[in-house]
């Protein structure tokens, strides 16, 4: 397959297309607009394999009609479409931002799809598929009980979250109006080595790393669920393989966890695998700061639908891949200090 990714040099993107390139039958072009969060390093990685190209491109800002050309020319049988600003403190403070990229970039690459789509014969019709990648939080906030599933209704509570619940409705609107074939995921909070630390969890281990307090929002009870990159990858191409077009499915990793339970986690694995020189915990360095504005209590979802329908279930133990992660970050002391890491 030919298969166009965009936000290919983020965190999940970056992840899906080393599963990708692992598979000699694909080719892969990667669309991203290199914004803070985008690795380099990883682009120097991929370049090295005949099967991979990339041009920077900002989806929010360019034409329709230069989208298209790139369609034309790349001529793909699938569009996987992770490119988004995904962190919710900087929808809060620059929510024009989220605005640009995750509704205006999400549409422009749906028109420039479905002109592309338009001049396909039938035999490529009937292979071809759009994926759009989305979150939980969408569906908005849980009390204690209960999991969102594919039917849960939207209620979003940030610029972010709303922002791609619009992304979301536009993609069901050019698949019903238009018969483009696509695809949604929402997952839940992924995890891994080599995010970006915006995140909580590498938040966490570089705050601790460097000695400095580890932020906590308000009392810590908000609960997340959370699912390794490696299984959240092997769920999109999953889907994107073998789902229905027209059809949503979550990917979540069944693992639920307060936030305070989380950071004592990292901070106890943090003590066996990199002790303090006084032998004190890292728990000492935990600081409760002011909680964030509209914070949702807790997401957590139903993966009944694509586990039954596609097989797939998340297969990471999460005390295993914390600490994957964890060994990431301590075996890549320099990464937030590499210039060449990020785009400007």
């Amino acid at each position: 397959m030919r298969i166009l990714i965009t936000g290919g040099a983020g965190f999940i993107g970056s992840h899906l297309i080393r599963l990708l390139l692992s598979k000699p039958q694909h080719s892969v072009l990667n669309l991203d607009t290199l914004t803070y969060a985008g690795n380099r390093t990883t682009l120097e990685e991929f370049n090295r394999n005949s099967n991979y190209q990339f041009q920077q491109l900002d989806l929010g800002l360019c034409s329709i009609d230069t989208l298209s050309e790139v369609l034309e020319n790349f001529a793909p049988d699938w569009i996987m479409h992770l490119a988004a600003e995904s962190h919710v403190d900087r929808s809060i403070d620059s929510p024009a931002n989220f605005i640009r990229s995750n509704i205006i970039g999400t549409y422009h690459l749906l028109e420039a799809s479905r002109r592309y789509f338009t001049g396909l014969n039938q035999t490529q019709r009937d292979s071809f598929r759009f994926l759009h990648v989305s979150t939980d939080e969408v569906y908005g906030s849980l009390s204690h009980e209960g999991l969102f599933s594919e039917e849960s209704a939207y209620d979003p509570r940030s610029p972010y979250s709303a922002s791609k619940a619009s992304a979301d409705h536009l993609v069901r609107a050019w698949h019903n109006t238009y018969q483009l074939p696509t695809l949604i995921t929402n997952s839940s909070n992924s995890y891994g080595p080599n995010q970006y630390p915006e995140k909580l969890i590498p938040v966490v281990i570089l705050h601790a790393l460097c000695n400095q307090p580890i932020p906590i929002f308000g009392s810590g009870q908000n609960v997340r669920d959370w699912l390794y990159v490696e299984d959240h990858v092997a769920g999109l191409y999953r889907v994107i393989q073998k789902g229905q077009v027209g059809q949503s499915y979550n990917l979540g990793g069944e693992n639920e966890l307060t936030n305070i339970q989380l950071v004592h986690m990292i901070c106890d694995q943090l003590d066996q695998l990199k002790p303090r020189e006084d032998h004190t915990s890292y728990r000492e360095q935990i600081s409760f700061v002011a909680d964030r504005p509209g914070h949702d209590h807790r997401y957590a979802l139903d993966i009944t639908k694509i586990s039954k329908e596609l097989g797939w279930r998340p297969q990471t133990d999460f005390t295993v891949g914390l600490e994957l992660t964890i060994r990431w970050y301590l075996e890549h002391p320099d990464w937030l200090q590499d210039p060449d890491r990020l785009s400007g």
